[in-house]
C-alpha cells in the first residue's frame, strides 16, 4: 500500500525563530494524526536549528547541488545535507526549472546523485500554461519523467515520490479542477506502469503540487491517484497545514 504524504515547501520564507515556532507547533498538533507521513522543507538556514527537533515531522531540503564538493560558490552539496542528517530532497521544482533554468539533463544528474547517497526524493513535474493551452501536457510531463526517472531501477524507485505541479494554474488566474488533477495523476501512474510495471506504479506516491488548501484537500485526496500534497502557501500556517493533513 503506497504512502499518504503531506509535505510543506516553505520556500524562501520565515526567519529562524519563526521556523522553529512553526515546526514545533506543527509537530505538537501532528501527534494524533496517523497513517500520513508529514514532511517539511524549510530554508537552508533553518535546517541545522530544526534537525534535532524533528520527530513525527520529517525534515527535507528544497534544493542541493549534485557535486560532492568543489568550487561551486553559493551551493549546498548533497554530502553536506547528509552530514547534517537530512535525507529528503525536492528535485525539479517548477521554480527551479523556470526561474533558475534547470534543464531536464541537470535534473537527471541531481536525481542520480541523490539516490546514490540514499536520499528520498520528491521529483516534481508539470506543464506551463502554453503547453496546457496547446493540449500537449501529456507529452511534456512524459518527457520530464523519461529524462528524470526512466533510468532508475525498481529499487531506486522505492525512494521516489512524484509531485505533479500544474504550473499553468499557479499564479496565472487559471484554476485546475479536481478532474484535471486526477486525470494527470492517473496519466503519470499509467506511464509508471508501462515503464516499470504495475508493482512500482501501485507503490509510488503521487502528490498534488497545485494550490492545495483546507477547502479543497479532502476532495483532492479522495481521488484514486492523488496520494497527498506538496503544499506551498498553506504550509506556512500551522492550522491550515494540520487541517490538510487531517483531510484523508
Amino acid at each position: 500500500m503506497r504512502k499518504k504524504i503531506v509535505a510543506g515547501n516553505w520556500k524562501m520564507n520565515l526567519s529562524s525563530s519563526d521556523s522553529i515556532e512553526l515546526f514545533e507547533g506543527i509537530q505538537r498538533e501532528a501527534e494524533p494524526i496517523s497513517g500520513v507521513d508529514l514532511v517539511v522543507f524549510p530554508g537552508f538556514l533553518s535546517l541545522s536549528l530544526l534537525v534535532e527537533r524533528s520527530g513525527i515531522l520529517v525534515l527535507g531540503a528544497q534544493n542541493a547541488y549534485p557535486g560532492h564538493s568543489g568550487a561551486f560558490t553559493g551551493e549546498v552539496s548533497l554530502a553536506q545535507l547528509k552530514d547534517l542528517g537530512i535525507n529528503h530532497l525536492i528535485i525539479g521544482h517548477s521554480e527551479r526549472r523556470m526561474l533558475f533554468h534547470e534543464t531536464n539533463a541537470f535534473v537527471h544528474e541531481k536525481v542520480t546523485a541523490a539516490l546514490d547517497l540514499g536520499f528520498t526524493i520528491f521529483f516534481c513535474c508539470g506543464e506551463p500554461l502554453d503547453i496546457r493551452s496547446a493540449n500537449q501536457e501529456g507529452d511534456y510531463v512524459l518527457e520530464q519523467l523519461k529524462s528524470g526517472l526512466w533510468h532508475l531501477n525498481e529499487t531506486q524507485m522505492a525512494q521516489v515520490v512524484i509531485a505533479y505541479e500544474p504550473v499553468w494554474a499557479i499564479g496565472t488566474g487559471q484554476t485546475a479542477t479536481i478532474e484535471q488533477a486526477e486525470s494527470m495523476h492517473a496519466f503519470i501512474r499509467n506511464q509508471l506502469k508501462i515503464h516499470f510495471g504495475p508493482e512500482v506504479a501501485d507503490q509510488t506516491s503521487i502528490l498534488y503540487g497545485g494550490s492545495c488548501n483546507p477547502s479543497n484537500a479532502k476532495e483532492l485526496f479522495a481521488c484514486p491517484n492523488v496520494d497527498g500534497g506538496l503544499i506551498g502557501g498553506a504550509a506556512l500556517n500551522k492550522d491550515s497545514f494540520i487541517q490538510i493533513a487531517q483531510s484523508f
